[in-house]
């Protein structure tokens, strides 16, 4: 037998051996461009429109085709009369000369962010009319489903994305790139040969563009619910103890910094990589770096194209109501403050952010960023295959 086969047999035996090798080769490109593909149906997915709750349905179905038997929805109504407490709410106080609270300041050559509101600067007619109908203020929804640990079901992982998004063009990266993401573990974790410990819980927050509206009432209406048996003695915990928080916001474009007439480069940067933010003045700041630290090692491990660093200033995105109360890290593109908020993503909020717009590099970055996710929260989850 030849150098070559014998090695080809100890790379497979390697990875019958490990059950998270296995889980992460479940992951691939066309499965996860076709998830994000059939979500850019529903154009932007702007909350409190009739495209939104289609998306919603659609979601709904996919988990519930997946195998999910827990696929629930959380009532939450918009614009919330609850008070958001001033620390936090000055959390989200958009970009200024500092740039974001808590998300670093700017510096480097700079290029102007804003959010498309014009209809009319989407020359894509047919997605220009199905992103037309009206923003009603009322109730809203958001999903989630939960893979039920064998040993530990009091105590889950939250592995999250918002489905929303605005600018009138398809919302393919922020947020269909997370929310494609977090469909795709789910699928593969909803396996019956796949066993974990604790649980893991698949969440798809809305209202995350007016403000994190759907991640805060997450956070009030199941935050005092962690951890209760619901009825007594039935082994069901509806809000498992929280273990930690993973968001997922915007994974596919990092084509590096504004050049100095203000435009950039038509291709992934060479040293594009996977973000992992933590958020240094929270609470569980330490639990939080922890986290983000296991998760750079999963990626070191179990990621096939780009590497991942690990940044402090996680701000800006659905992990902000939990990062007082557990810990939790986001992954994305790009540091939020100090690079999206510095202008390195020009279809941010914008009609070009539609799927025709990124390569196959860019879709990769995607992947990559779920390939991470998914190795780490196996391992802390204590993934096992049961064949």
């Amino acid at each position: 037998m030849s150098i070559i086969s014998l090695i080809a047999l100890a790379c497979c035996a390697q990875s019958s051996q490990d059950p998270i090798q296995s889980l992460v080769s479940e992951l691939n490109l066309e499965s996860y461009k076709t998830t994000l593909k059939s979500l850019t149906q529903f154009g932007d997915r702007r909350q409190g429109t009739e495209r939104n709750r289609q998306a919603l349905d659609w979601i709904e179905q996919q988990l519930q085709d997946y195998g999910y038997q827990n696929v629930e929805r959380l009532d939450y109504v918009f614009p919330s009369k609850s008070n958001i407490p001033h620390s936090e709410s000055q959390r989200l106080r958009p970009w200024g000369k500092e740039g974001a609270v808590g998300g670093g300041r700017r510096r480097g050559a700079q290029a102007p962010t804003s959010v498309n509101r014009d209809p009319k600067a989407q020359k894509n007619l047919k997605l220009r009319k199905l992103n037309m109908g009206p923003v009603l203020d009322n109730q809203r929804q958001q999903i989630y489903c939960t893979k039920i640990g064998s040993t530990r079901p009091n105590e889950m992982y939250i592995i999250a994305a918002h489905m929303d998004g605005i600018g009138y063009g398809e919302a393919c990266n922020d947020d269909g790139s997370g929310t494609a993401l977090v469909l795709e573990l789910a699928r593969i974790f909803a396996d019956p040969n796949v066993q974990t410990e604790c649980s893991v819980r698949f969440v798809l927050f809305n209202n995350e563009e007016s403000g994190l509206n759907g991640s805060y009432a997450y956070v009030e209406q199941r935050y005092a619910l962690q951890g209760v048996e619901n009825p007594e003695g039935s082994g069901l915990y509806p809000e498992p103890k929280w273990l930690g928080m993973i968001q997922h916001d915007m994974m596919l474009f990092d084509h590096g910094m504004p050049l100095e007439d203000g435009s950039l480069p038509k291709s992934q940067r060479p040293e594009a990589d996977v973000n992992i933010e933590f958020q240094m003045r929270s609470d569980f700041y330490q639990d939080s770096q922890k986290l983000a630290w296991a998760f750079q090692r999963a990626n070191e491990k179990y990621a096939t194209d780009y590497p991942a660093s690990v940044g402090a200033h996680m701000t800006n995105t659905d992990s902000v109501p939990f990062m007082d109360k557990v810990a939790c890290i986001s992954l994305r593109e790009n540091e939020r403050g100090t690079q999206v908020g510095n202008g390195w993503n020009p279809n941010w909020h914008q009609v070009s952010d539609m799927f025709s717009t990124y390569s196959d590099d860019d879709f990769r970055l995607g992947l990559n960023a779920a390939q991470t996710t998914l190795a780490a929260v196996s391992r802390l989850a204590a993934a096992q295959l049961l064949d």
